[in-house]
């Protein structure tokens, strides 16, 4: 039986983490079908009884993936989260979603939304998985929308949930297009028409 995470101890840990990063790349790479447990065994260099003794099986690992994928793709941005309540810190959340995209070349998209478009329609609990991890993207968003709105800093009747939807909405077509124009001038114009339309909910 596979050895729970919260038991490991520190080698057990790195070595879970090795395995899981190593799968992450190669489903990022490849595709999770065409991924193997013996291709993310040769990666991370460790044996098929390492392997089993963290996952009970390939599913065990894309849930693992998954969460490593959303802490990867979400964690750097907290930090503009938790200040994300005028137009100043919203652009600056996007010019750090076009700086990212220019970093990667235009390469790859969205990690969460590339595993939801291999998975959504054929692991239910997979879909799920991605969707509170769109739904954990979109509350640090919301977040700094609902203390703009209680500073007044949008009107009344703005609503700051269905604002945080419309961005990342935004933000995932933008990174779709980017993905396949190799340019970021898709979510360039997609994230700047987002946030005009939040700048005329303001009340500036």
């Amino acid at each position: 039986m596979p050895i729970k995470p919260g038991t490991l101890t520190a080698k057990g840990r790195e070595t879970r983490q090795r395995i899981v990063a190593a799968a992450a790349q190669l489903m990022f790479e490849c595709g999770v079908a065409d991924t193997t447990v013996e291709d993310v065994r040769a990666q991370a260099q460790v044996s098929n009884s390492q392997v089993y003794h963290y996952f009970a099986d390939k599913a065990a690992l894309v849930r693992a993936v998954i969460e490593y994928q959303t802490d990867a793709v979400i964690e750097p941005q907290e930090q503009i989260f938790a200040r994300l309540d005028t137009m100043e810190c919203l652009r600056e959340w996007r010019d750090f979603a076009v700086a990212r995209q220019r970093e990667l070349n235009c390469r790859g998209g969205c990690p969460i939304a590339s595993l939801a478009g291999q998975l959504a329609e054929h692991d239910e609990v997979a879909r799920l998985q991605l969707s509170h991890s769109f739904l954990r993207w979109s509350a640090g968003l919301r977040a700094g929308l609902v203390a703009m709105h209680a500073k007044g800093g949008l009107r009344p009747g703005a609503d700051p949930e269905a604002l945080a939807l419309f961005l990342l909405a935004s933000l995932q077509g933008g990174l779709l297009m980017t993905q396949l124009d190799r340019d970021t001038k898709p979510l360039e114009t997609a994230l700047d028409m987002a946030l005009a339309y939040i700048g005329s909910q303001t009340l500036a």
